[in-house]
């Protein structure tokens, strides 16, 4: 049985495998998912059992991933009746690791989820408190609604990617699912526009297959291989990340890994960023200098709202 969110009880609170994977990234958290406990998300099926009855996690750690992020259980794991998470809870069709992401936050919030360590990390021999677990405090409930309902809102821009990219095959559910960041509130399949679409709204998750990304000496460029048609001529688009912006990253060094991995690699990636619209610039030309042309370029803002992937299926 997998599933997106788990009880952690380092943090007293209910998370998702995004957001575990974000604090495990994250310089500035004091936090190892190795060393906490994570717990069913139902609180009569947690408080029924001792906290040795945890699950596991599937991906929380690797930079790159093409298999869905999620919690999963143990053979140990036990449920109490009922429990939708109970392994005979489990659809006619067989599950496997290779599953689609199917809670769909509604709403992608710009301001980073804050957290606040109930108890001490633990390294994975020592114990974490062996009492049996509490039902959550009442931040917790209220953080994520009640009982062991799904997340309805994500601060982690890797969730609503995911749910778009391993849906990409179902246009229909793409269509019907609806997201909503900052005011504007849309489908999931009218958030995500293809790069080369980019001058028909502002304001989206603008995506598209990665032509090329350039080393700079204070940024990296990435090349989008689609070009946008203006007045009936093509021109290119690319985005600049900044190497003094990713050097103050609290995610740095996994940043870091990921891009270089992406410089050298061969295979296709795509880049899905949020916040900034790439629009028409006049470029000097490096061999004739008192010469521009055009191309659509912006400069990333924010890191936490772009990402670097493998995304099979996706055209």
């Amino acid at each position: 049985m997998k599933f997106d969110t788990a009880y952690s009880l380092s943090l007293d609170d209910k998370l998702s495998i995004y957001d575990v994977r974000d604090l495990n990234f994250d310089e500035t958290a004091d936090f190892d998912s190795d060393n906490d406990r994570f717990l069913c998300p139902n609180d009569a099926c947690r408080a029924a059992f001792d906290t040795d009855n945890a699950l596991s996690t599937f991906n929380a750690k690797n930079v790159n991933y093409l298999r869905t992020p999620h919690f999963k259980n143990k053979s140990t794991t036990r449920h109490i009746d009922g429990c939708r998470y109970a392994s005979t809870h489990k659809t006619a069709t067989a599950e496997s690791d290779d599953e689609r992401e199917e809670n769909f936050p509604s709403e992608f919030v710009l301001t980073r989820r804050q957290y606040e360590r109930k108890t001490p990390p633990a390294s994975a021999e020592a114990s974490v408190p062996q009492a049996p677990a509490k039902t959550p405090s009442n931040r917790a409930s209220e953080s994520h609604g009640s009982n062991d309902s799904p997340p309805e809102k994500t601060s982690v821009f890797a969730h609503p990617v995911e749910c778009f990219v391993s849906n990409i095959d179902d246009k229909d559910k793409l269509k019907r699912m609806p997201l909503k960041i900052g005011d504007h509130t849309a489908t999931y399949w009218t958030f995500f526009k293809k790069i080369e679409y980019l001058q028909d709204n502002k304001g989206l998750i603008y995506w598209g297959r990665i032509k090329a990304i350039k080393d700079y000496t204070s940024s990296f460029r990435i090349d989008f291989e689609k070009k946008v048609w203006l007045d009936k001529k093509p021109y290119s688009v690319n985005v600049y990340l900044s190497k003094k912006l990713i050097e103050n990253y609290r995610k740095r060094q996994a940043f870091l890994e990921q891009i270089k991995a992406a410089v050298e690699s061969e295979r296709s990636l795509y880049c899905f960023f949020y916040g900034v619209t790439p629009e028409l610039k006049q470029v000097p030309s490096k061999k004739n200098p008192d010469q521009t042309f055009g191309v659509f370029s912006a400069n990333i803002e924010n890191l936490d709202h772009l990402i670097i992937r493998e995304a099979p299926g996706v055209q």
